[in-house]
């Protein structure tokens, strides 16, 4: 932001989401704006010898561990990755979580895991509701299914045409829309 003068138009797309912000930069150094209704996404600036960073030991301990919670799932398995909206609402809900999904023989099987310990495993087959296996401080599978059934019931993530608020130093954004309201941290 502090590359930028008042009056600068800031167009971006904040890491890990799909999501645009278009903002201006007022006198007061706040940069203010909205999430656009399309969206968009590029790669991941490479960094390290490591790269991509290694997701596969937080996946391999839960590939077919029981969970300290099993139950249904309220919707079908999907892919969160090809989801744009959803993968992009979840980001902002719950930053940090990775995704794998496979499909095998007519059955989906998709794991949420985050360097937290919070993990979870929900396989079904075909449209059929998922049996979820969930483990760690956080129930993934809960929050991903709380997202959908708020999509289901408003036929819109509040997130789009949210109002951007962009404080000059700390690194944060501010997101509302009516009584929807979040802050990404970098």
């Amino acid at each position: 932001m502090q590359a930028l003068r008042p009056g600068g138009r800031l167009v971006t797309v904040l890491a890990g989401t799909m999501i645009i912000i278009t903002a201006t930069k007022g006198d007061d150094g706040w940069a203010t704006g909205q999430v656009e209704w399309d969206r968009a996404g590029f790669m991941a600036a490479r960094s390290g010898p490591d790269y991509p960073p290694g997701d596969d030991g937080l996946f391999a301990a839960i590939e077919h561990a029981d969970g300290e919670h099993v139950g249904p799932g309220r919707y079908p398995v999907l892919n969160v990755g090809e989801s744009w909206e959803l993968a992009s609402m979840l980001e902002v809900t719950a930053p940090g979580i990775s995704h794998r999904y496979r499909e095998d023989n007519g059955t989906r099987t998709a794991w949420m895991a985050h360097p937290d310990g919070s993990w979870a495993r929900a396989a079904a087959a075909g449209a059929e509701a998922p049996v979820v296996h969930q483990g760690g401080p956080r129930r993934l599978w809960d929050i991903l299914d709380g997202l959908r059934e708020e999509w289901l019931r408003h036929g819109y993530f509040q997130l789009y045409g949210a109002q951007v608020f962009i404080p000059p130093k700390g690194g944060k954004v501010h997101l509302a829309r009516g009584n929807w309201k979040a802050t990404i941290s970098r």
